[in-house]
């Protein structure tokens, strides 16, 4: 038993401590923060836009005047089922590599196609999550706001998306952890994430288990935080009901 914590004292020393090589997780670490948190931002932008064109041609395209507007909520609500159907029917490693090998072929910045997207793969699952939460609220929230004199841009983004919100925090919550998990693939376009910087670590030590480990470490300490900072924001959010 002395004898195998010793060797794992040698090999945490070997693969983390020798020439400063725990800085290669700490810089991957920045970047896969970096990377969740803009492609989190532009999966909710594109996420909430998808879901009020899809909630709202599901909810008032029949009752609509013949006209140019229903016209284009319907092109709008078609590019919107191409999208979830492209995106959610491919894997996000193949996304990854056309938009690096193929849409953004003669671009040298990395992190900005990784966050566009792990962003664009997300928005797709974020939208449907967000149409779901929008379609549980009962259609007299709506009915009220119109009697208030609001238009409807107004009453979805004053009465209907906050309570629509509350609904699917939970949900957007799991998106999340899993888009953080997700970017575990960005090393495929040669960025050092932390993934990356195990893969490194491993190079040049020709030893795995310490360097996977502690990643693995890393990803469920963040989880279990970002998890118990949703969970805090749920409670907040029901006790402000009250």
């Amino acid at each position: 038993m002395t004898e195998w914590f010793a060797h794992q004292k040698a090999l945490f020393f070997l693969n983390l401590i020798d020439d400063d090589r725990w800085r290669y997780l700490a810089d991957g670490l920045v970047l896969t923060l970096e990377i969740t948190f803009f492609a989190l931002i532009l999966g909710l932008t594109i996420g909430i836009i998808i879901a009020i064109i899809r909630a709202t041609h599901d909810n008032t395209y029949d009752t609509m005047a013949p006209g140019f507007g229903k016209i284009v909520l319907k092109v709008l609500n078609i590019i919107s089922k191409v999208y979830l159907t492209v995106i959610r029917g491919t894997p996000v490693v193949v996304q990854l590599l056309i938009m690096y090998y193929i849409i953004f072929a003669t671009s040298n910045n990395k992190l900005i196609v990784a966050v566009l997207a792990f962003g664009i793969n997300s928005g797709a699952y974020v939208a449907e999550i967000v149409r779901s939460g929008i379609m549980s609220i009962d259609k007299g929230q709506m009915e009220a706001g119109r009697s208030l004199g609001f238009n409807y841009v107004q009453t979805m983004t004053g009465i209907i998306i906050p309570q629509a919100f509350k609904n699917v925090l939970p949900a957007l919550a799991n998106e999340f952890i899993t888009l953080l998990k997700e970017t575990a693939v960005s090393g495929y376009i040669a960025l050092q994430d932390l993934t990356k910087g195990a893969y490194i670590i491993i190079g040049r030590t020709y030893s795995a288990f310490m360097p996977l480990i502690a990643i693995a470490l890393v990803y469920l300490v963040l989880v279990m935080f970002f998890t118990w900072l949703v969970g805090r924001l749920e409670r907040r959010l029901r006790s402000s009901d009250h």
